[in-house]
């Protein structure tokens, strides 16, 4: 992504103002020596071969210059190549979006860095090839500052409406908990199974993220134990599909994953995931109305905010221009991505969900 700096723009109006200075210069002296060899006999066209080459250099010096010092691109938004990131836990749809924007735009090639959240905002505060980023969260005040600081003022466009899943290995009994459960879970007040349900064959509770920096980290302590750490049971894996595959093989696990990680029933690969764990359905808080009640993070229930752990996705665009990065970050929002998004079970931005009741 070309950097635009005043400094350079004002050396480039400079170069530009002295062409076109030596160019006015250079015609008048050509016209002058042709009148010359007019009167001396010689004929007309005293244009000659080296006039000429001179001519057509200074003609091309001054085209470039005709945008007034301005940077040129070489994408427009819907064709070139550009580089975005994006949170891990979104690998699965953003996989699909790019794949269709692409398939669409036959001349248009996007580059996608997955990376865990942390990564994901130093990319897009210090990498200047990065277009725009797909997060869990909105630039927070220092982030707006910096940015300020630089002259740029990215544009944050909410895409979708997620949902952090929990899920447990198959022999385990306990896939109904409560919100409160849940909290004294993650703050290590509850660290047996046998604490929610003294019959059951699991014991000492293993919690188990995707990776330490991961939006899914963040969303849980954020929401439970504020600045405090995580208790000793916590461990990271590699990535959201590790974390199946750990809770899988451990009975006394609890996984954290993103939902479109198993939300896509059209998937093979989501099926599969789906044989090897089970999904815990949560109660919502005991102020709640539908407290008593519980929810899996099907795309009905985060649309009715019955499912107690949502999150908003966002883009945001850093690009400032209608290049390929914004061209791209319009079809994700606009109706086309949006269905994408309905399609694999995510629950869309601006799309409407119906709702049919089952009697």
């Amino acid at each position: 992504m070309p950097v635009n700096t005043s400094s350079f723009q004002k050396t480039l109006h400079l170069l530009c103002d002295t062409l076109r200075h030596d160019f006015a210069l250079l015609l008048r002296l050509t016209a002058k020596s042709a009148k010359k060899k007019e009167r001396k006999g010689q004929g007309r066209g005293g244009y000659n071969i080296h006039s000429l080459c001179f001519l057509i250099v200074f003609v091309l010096l001054i085209s470039a210059c005709g945008n007034n010092g301005k940077m040129t691109y070489s994408d427009t938004a819907t064709y070139g190549e550009c580089t975005v990131t994006c949170d891990e836990s979104y690998q699965p749809i953003m996989q699909v979006e790019t794949d269709t924007f692409m398939g669409l735009y036959k001349y248009a090639k996007v580059h996608v860095k997955y990376l865990p959240e942390a990564q994901v905002f130093n990319e897009l505060m210090n990498n200047d090839s990065i277009r725009f980023a797909v997060v869990s969260r909105e630039l927070n005040a220092k982030e707006k500052e910096a940015f300020e600081q630089r002259k740029l003022f990215p544009k944050t466009l909410k895409i979708a409406i997620d949902a952090v899943a929990l899920v447990v290995n198959n022999a385990n009994s306990d896939t109904l908990i409560r919100y409160e459960q849940l909290a004294d879970i993650i703050t290590g007040k509850i660290t047996s199974w046998k604490q929610l349900n003294e019959n059951t064959a699991a014991d000492s509770i293993r919690i188990v993220f995707d990776k330490n920096g991961s939006s899914n980290t963040r969303f849980l302590q954020e929401k439970f134990l504020g600045s405090a750490p995580f208790p000793k049971n916590t461990y990271a894996t590699n990535s959201n599909s590790a974390v199946i595959e750990y809770v899988s093989q451990n009975k006394n696990a609890i996984g954290v994953i993103s939902v479109n990680w198993i939300s896509d029933r059209d998937d093979p690969a989501v099926n599969e995931f789906l044989q090897k764990v089970k999904v815990v359905a949560l109660s919502p808080p005991d102020t709640s109305a539908d407290a008593g009640s519980y929810f899996k993070p099907y795309q009905a229930y985060v649309y009715l905010k019955q499912y107690p752990l949502i999150r908003d996705v966002y883009i945001i665009n850093r690009e400032g221009r209608n290049g390929l990065g914004t061209g791209f970050a319009s079809f994700i929002a606009g109706d086309q991505g949006q269905r994408l998004l309905k399609l694999m079970g995510m629950l869309p931005a601006t799309l409407p969900v119906r709702l049919i009741q089952i009697k």
